[in-house]
């Protein structure tokens, strides 16, 4: 059973030359905050770096044996400045090798998107000794080496490897959830999803959208540590999208 009385602490390094640049703006700090409080660890420091192997290699040494759990963004897909992999690689003291899980998963994503390319099948390449997170978005998984949590810089895929590790990373509390389905599209209340969630501190809400019976809906399922935050937060939604016209249905659709 998890500690509950030490607090348990996490260290994000965001990675890109286009960051630093301001032609991309970040994302990725506040959903992975956010992600972590609602599994009871707190985000304790940040840093922005260049792609440059050097800057990886002193940021992730740095902040992993600091911290109990470590995050970085970006960097890790099919080109060749795509150096992230082999900067973490470096920092750990490991080679770096294919890992036929991850090739398994790109083979089967692109089968009908072209077919594994060389440049594809870089993003199968992980610091020898690694696991794979679960990526249901674009077939490329993230990966895991001890406390290094190595994840996309596109913030939606991200939110969905985020969301496959949800309940699973030891912390302070155990993560408690509620689900309500309606039927209306995800776009449409997209806001109302982001104004209830700032409302209800230490609660998150995931979307997750579906065409059923010739209908668009969407469930959403409320992550909370905090019994009582989680009844509010899930009350609250419920109530917003009753007054907008689209009924909750409690337990999800």
């Amino acid at each position: 059973m998890a500690d509950t009385n030490r607090i348990w602490t996490a260290a994000l390094v965001v990675i890109g030359d286009e960051i630093l640049s301001g032609r991309t703006q970040d994302k990725n700090v506040s959903q992975i905050a956010t992600w972590l409080n609602v599994q009871g660890i707190r985000l304790n420091e940040v840093r922005v770096v260049a792609d440059d192997s050097d800057a990886i290699v002193e940021a992730v040494n740095t902040l992993r044996a600091r911290n109990d759990y470590l995050f970085t963004t970006g960097g890790i897909g099919p080109t060749h400045d795509d150096i992230t992999v082999d900067a973490i690689a470096r920092a750990l003291g490991v080679g770096v090798e294919i890992h036929e899980g991850a090739r398994t998963m790109l083979s089967g994503y692109y089968e009908t998107r072209g077919g594994l390319t060389e440049a594809r099948l870089r993003m199968a390449r992980v610091p020898a000794g690694a696991s794979l997170i679960e990526n249901r978005m674009s077939g490329a998984p993230g990966i895991r080496h001890g406390n290094i949590y190595i994840m996309a810089g596109v913030p939606h895929i991200t939110a969905g490897m985020l969301d496959s590790l949800t309940g699973k990373l030891e912390g302070g509390l155990p993560v408690l959830s509620a689900t309500i389905g309606c039927w209306v599209a995800e776009s449409e209340i997209a806001d109302l999803l982001g104004t209830t969630e700032h409302a209800h501190e230490g609660c998150q809400i995931g979307s997750y959208p579906f065409f059923r019976e010739g209908r668009t809906g969407a469930n959403f399922v409320i992550r909370s540590t905090d019994a009582a935050a989680l009844d509010r937060c899930t009350a609250d939604l419920s109530a917003a999208l009753e007054r907008g016209g689209w009924p909750a249905v409690p337990g999800g659709i």
